[in-house]
């Protein structure tokens, strides 16, 4: 995967790795691929669990009170994963930064990017700008990536059931 100055990528994966977990760690890679990992590390069927894990830690940064807290889960995520930066072009003259070393397994490049990915995101965009799906009853995680910052609803549809709601409430029955 390669790291975009505003982590969108990285973040998206976490994403749709906590609303969806996977269920075997060949579909953890397959999803990894799709997502533009570059495969390039061992994956292992520890993988898996030691994934879903990272995953749910990186749920409680989601799911935090404030900025500050955001920070101090995602700081101990990015103390647990992260190796200084180093170039690397793969062999195909694209050159950009990691932040783990090589030759580590498939769960330790997620947590490395996922923890990376989502200071960059926050930084960036601001620390705001995670969350839950406002409509009740779905527990969605989206990861704002909107020009204005005012995302609260992880699809056009759950934003348009949450407007009929309203709208229905409003003018009574």
């Amino acid at each position: 995967m390669h790291l975009n100055p505003y982590g969108a990528e990285p973040v998206r994966l976490a994403a749709d790795l906590a609303n969806d977990p996977p269920r075997s760690v060949a579909e953890l890679a397959r999803r990894c691929r799709a997502a533009g990992v570059v495969m390039d590390m061992p994956v292992r069927d520890d993988d898996l669990p030691v994934a879903l894990r990272l995953v749910e830690e990186w749920s409680e940064i989601v799911d935090a009170g404030s900025a500050d807290e955001r920070a101090e889960l995602l700081n101990r995520m990015l103390a647990s994963a992260s190796t200084y930066p180093r170039l690397t072009d793969h062999g195909d003259g694209r050159w950009h930064l990691h932040y783990r070393d090589d030759g580590v397994p498939l769960s330790v490049v997620l947590r490395a990017l996922i923890s990376v990915g989502t200071a960059l995101h926050l930084t960036v965009r601001g620390m705001d700008r995670l969350g839950r799906c406002a409509l009740d009853g779905c527990r969605t995680i989206y990861a704002d990536l909107s020009r204005n910052g005012r995302q609260r609803y992880c699809s056009p549809r759950c934003a348009n059931r949450d407007a009929v709601r309203r709208h229905r409430a409003r003018i009574g029955p």
